[in-house]
């Protein structure tokens, strides 16, 4: 909804806000709709607007994406989500219309992206299942694209999150096998979407088996996700690879060598991709680490 649209009308006819909403709404809820975003109720919308001469449906009017804006925008915040701004991916998210996602696609990557975004910052499990239930039960009842996988893999973080180990631990062995069978695949008519796609897939997957301190798995999905990165030239989730990558290391008491080697491979990727937030963990992890070595 552009609420822009509301506001210009408005001040074009020159109708303050007290005149305007008087006999329909107090002005407490006509300046939080113009100021804060806060939606009235559908009858109360419809009578301020068809005092200004308007309808519901003109608020969305110029505001609309077309299909192939929309698979841009779901992309870059996609991006977003890779490089960890989670606060940029629910702004944005918000400010898509869902009336407006009409491809079958867009509602999978629109229904992923929200509900992977929920389970990273730890809202309610309804919230998170509800997204990933529409994909799984809905849209992707057969389970034949890649946003099964991504939903496979929400659903393990927030059960991870929750400390519900058995449950997590369910639904990342699905996505691991994913992993395995697509790498015996030439996929030759796949773009870079769905490599970082599957760049995700093994990320997350190697960061929760080695909080299960399997780095067996873990070390095993950080070298095919690297490997996959350098084949198809996608740099977004090489730094976080890394950086998970030096942990491990630093758990499994590997040799000093190797460790700052890795710190100084994660801190140069980091600032290729302009990736402040791993950039901020890797000073904190190497302040650590350095304090543990003149501990010993």
């Amino acid at each position: 909804m552009d609420i822009s649209i509301f506001i210009k009308r408005r001040k074009a006819a020159k109708i303050s806000q007290v005149k305007l909403c008087d006999g329909i709404c107090t002005q407490a809820t006509l300046s939080k709709f113009e100021s804060n975003s806060l939606v009235p109720s559908l009858s109360i919308l419809s009578k301020l607007c068809l005092r200004l001469g308007l309808t519901v449906d003109d608020l969305y009017q110029e505001s609309s994406l077309s299909s192939t804006q929309l698979r841009e925008e779901l992309d870059d915040i996609e991006k977003e989500l890779m490089v960890e701004n989670y606060q940029g991916v629910l702004k944005r998210l918000s400010a898509i219309d869902e009336r407006q996602v009409d491809s079958l696609s867009s509602q999978m990557q629109f229904c992923y992206l929200r509900g992977s975004v929920n389970a990273l910052i730890n809202r309610q499990p309804d919230e998170i299942l509800f997204d990933f239930s529409r994909i799984l039960n809905d849209i992707d009842e057969k389970h034949q694209t890649i946003f099964t996988q991504l939903a496979f893999l929400g659903s393990g973080i927030m059960y991870s999150r929750h400390q519900e180990t058995k449950q997590a631990l369910f639904y990342f062995d699905k996505v691991n096998q994913y992993i395995k069978d697509s790498r015996k695949i030439t996929f030759k008519d796949k773009d870079n979407q769905y490599y970082l796609r599957i760049l995700t897939l093994i990320f997350y997957s190697a960061e929760f088996y080695a909080a299960q301190e399997n780095y067996r798995i873990s070390n095993q999905l950080i070298n095919a996700g690297v490997s996959l990165c350098s084949e198809k030239r996608v740099t977004y989730y090489l730094p976080r690879l890394k950086f998970l990558a030096t942990q491990n290391a630093i758990n499994q008491d590997k040799q000093a060598d190797m460790i700052h080697q890795l710190m100084e491979e994660t801190l140069a990727f980091a600032r290729i991709n302009q990736n402040e937030v791993v950039q901020v963990k890797l000073a904190a992890l190497r302040c650590q680490y350095n304090q543990q070595v003149d501990v010993v």
